[in-house]
């Protein structure tokens, strides 16, 4: 079991990387507001991470030794947030900086106002978690060695107390603790594994990786919008494929898209529409362009959908009417799993009616459907299909050749409300007396 030593090793400003000139200003600030006061404030997590490895993150938090309540009370632009553990947001316009009080053991907590300090269920599930440490006992609370770094301003050294840097070195997510034990008490800890492995192309060290297929089930106890954003972290962040690939690997896909997962252990064509469409994600992310979860997500639910329409067209219903309601059966399958807000389940919806409408060459029709808002989804969407290997007959190079010989039609790309406005309220005209 890996625990927090005593002593950390402390690697002085020659003998790492991170430069303050890579660091937050709005951080810098935080830290230096909190130091003035006499309290201790290190960067930590992500960032201290990244700034090792070279990168540039875009956030950043601070770990202190002040209550949430003192760094509220230092912060005027600030908020007390979270109900498992207490954290403060500090806002510098659009950018938040996340300040965290060192957390303690749990065997040495104690009640405050009445509530317990800290609450599992049966399952051991952290339900409250408001125990407070030192920045020892800190960081032996945090969840991988990797993110268990600090890196001070006041002296500019790194502090490390559970060998993260040589995890670094060796490339490899390591879990503080007891694997199942802190999977028990979290289980979105499993995708925090994979998500980092995917990300900084990580191995996941044995010990952390053994328990992950046997608690994967433990997920479907997580509130279903927490898992949506877990997802959004997971899939758009620019390492989609990797992360997909890894969530099929250690068994933890069938908890998050269950309709899916079937689906893939029979059809080698439906796993490579989705690694598709994760691809082209990441490049998208990586050139910079827009995305969007409902891409990913039409994707990913696809396969399920297909089969079920094929299974009600068998029974008689045509196949516009099958496709909706197999859109409509699966969606709200998916969603006592991952709550997908309307604003997504909607274009994946438009993507998938699209493929009907885009099956029929239209001559001079067609052009009316390149400058629907959805088009350019749904046309990438029908050369992902083609590239998975469905037969299409050569739709892809019909609608790709009509919109060489029409560059003038462009999609319409105006905001949803702009584009869909709602219906103006008729003014009820008042009758005259008689």
């Amino acid at each position: 079991m890996t625990s927090a030593s005593q002593v950390a090793t402390q690697i002085p400003r020659d003998a790492h990387p991170v430069s303050r000139k890579n660091i937050s200003d709005s951080a810098l600030k935080v830290m230096s507001r909190l130091a003035s006061q006499g309290f201790q404030a290190y960067l930590v997590g992500g960032a201290v991470r990244d700034l090792l490895l070279g990168g540039h993150p875009k956030d950043f938090d601070v770990a202190t030794d002040a209550t949430p309540e003192e760094v509220h009370a230092l912060f005027r632009n600030s908020r007390i947030i979270g109900r498992r553990f207490r954290i403060v947001h500090v806002r510098f316009g659009r950018e938040i900086i996340e300040v965290t009080t060192f957390r303690g053991p749990h065997d040495e907590a104690e009640d405050d106002d009445d509530k317990p300090a800290v609450r599992t269920n049966d399952s051991g599930m952290l339900l409250r978690d408001n125990v407070y440490g030192s920045l020892e006992e800190d960081a032996a609370r945090r969840d991988f060695t990797v993110n268990a770094l600090y890196y001070s301003s006041a002296d500019f050294c790194v502090y490390d107390y559970l060998d993260g840097l040589g995890d670094l070195e060796r490339r490899e997510i390591r879990i503080i603790g007891d694997a199942e034990k802190r999977y028990r008490e979290d289980p979105v800890r499993m995708l925090r594994a994979i998500r980092f492995a995917a990300k900084l192309d990580f191995q996941i060290a044995q010990s952390t990786a053994a328990p992950i297929p046997a608690l994967a089930h433990m997920l479907e106890a997580i509130p279903a919008a927490r898992l949506f954003d877990e997802m959004l972290k997971l899939f758009m962040a620019g390492y989609a494929l990797r992360t997909f690939q890894l969530l099929r690997e250690y068994k933890l896909l069938e908890h998050l898209f269950p309709a899916t997962a079937g689906e893939l252990e029979e059809s080698p064509q439906a796993v490579a529409l989705i690694e598709a469409a994760m691809r082209s994600t990441d490049e998208r992310i990586a050139a910079d362009k827009p995305v969007t979860p409902a891409f990913i997500l039409a994707a990913l639910l696809w396969p399920p959908v297909v089969e079920l329409r094929k299974h009600l067209e068998d029974n008689g219903m045509d196949t516009p009417e099958a496709l909706a309601e197999a859109g409509q059966s699966l969606l709200m399958e998916q969603l006592h799993h991952i709550a997908i807000p309307r604003r997504f389940t909607a274009p994946m919806r438009e993507i998938w009616d699209f493929q009907l409408r885009l099956q029929k060459r239209r001559g001079r029709g067609g052009t009316k459907l390149l400058a629907h808002r959805r088009f350019r989804a749904a046309y990438d969407f029908l050369l992902l299909r083609e590239q998975s290997g469905e037969d299409l007959d050569g739709l892809g190079k019909y609608w790709t050749e009509l919109q060489e010989q029409h560059p003038e039609i462009q999609p319409d790309t105006r905001p949803e409300d702009e584009a869909n406005p709602r219906p103006r309220k008729r003014r009820r005209r008042r009758k005259r007396p008689q």
